[in-house]
């Protein structure tokens, strides 16, 4: 696949490194070619149609709106997830060795109205180090109207921070939601093949898609230290493919042949 027509390369600049640093998040404007949204749109769609059906109110978030290791069912997000321009950006966020930790789909399409609330990303998979990537890469204009993503800049500082559940929350997957300031929040309107990134505690909600006629349509891709483990699991190893660099991890290591 001739990744170059499909993708544009991204470095960031010192400025950008400390403004990430600092506010917690960074916006990367067309990160995928004219070329590239529309095979991942058509990619991403010929996945999604076949496992999910239109938006059901009585269903939970995850049946309406996520669907887990795209990269699996799409050739172009496979190279872009593994080799495409986010991986370098990674790199120079949190360090050498690198490996792919999640990828999905998000889509709130219309008539989805159901808000997600506050939350960070690390509080649903607590990788350790501190300090693993939320990409979100736009499929779709998204806006204030049809569900954009909200986040309270700088709120990373704050930490991880620990939200009780019962046994039973835990089975059935209920959202981990967390208290904060709505007056704090921006925000994040992009393009369609603009790229979100953010640091694993950035506190950040979406509200309900209310646009009639427009889809929110989002991949979802999560970079880690290669030696990140999860706290959550009695600190194994996150099996995830390595990218880039190495891995003391030899479970990391020949994980990167299956995939």
């Amino acid at each position: 696949m001739k990744t170059e027509i499909f993708f544009n390369e991204k470095r960031l600049s010192e400025s950008d490194i400390q403004s990430f640093k600092e506010n917690g998040y960074l916006i990367l404007r067309s990160v995928l070619t004219p070329d590239g949204l529309a095979q991942m749109q058509h990619e991403a769609m010929e996945a999604w149609s076949k496992e999910k059906e239109s938006f059901d109110p009585n269903k939970s978030w995850l049946q309406n709106s996520l669907l887990v290791n795209i990269h699996h069912q799409a050739p172009t997000v496979k190279a872009y997830y593994f080799n495409g321009p986010l991986v370098n950006v990674a790199s120079q966020l949190i360090g050498p060795n690198i490996k792919g930790a999640t990828s999905q789909l998000t889509f709130k399409m219309r008539g989805n109205t159901k808000p997600f609330g506050w939350h960070q990303d690390n509080g649903y998979g607590e990788l350790e180090p501190y300090n693993a990537l939320t990409t979100l890469t736009a499929l779709d204009d998204t806006d204030r109207g049809n569900g954009c993503l909200w986040l309270i800049p700088e709120s990373h500082k704050k930490g991880q921070i620990r939200v009780e559940q019962n046994e039973e929350e835990k089975k059935k997957g209920s959202e981990i939601i967390v208290d904060a300031d709505d007056s704090l929040a921006i925000p994040m309107e992009m393009k369609a093949g603009d790229a979100l990134i953010f640091n694993c505690w950035m506190l950040h909600k979406s509200d309900g898609n209310y646009s009639t006629d427009r889809d929110r349509r989002i991949l979802f891709l999560r970079y880690a230290d290669a030696d990140a483990v999860e706290v959550y699991n009695g600190g194994k190893p996150r099996l995830g493919r390595l990218v880039k660099g190495k891995t003391k991890f030899p479970e990391v290591a020949a994980f990167e042949a299956e995939l």
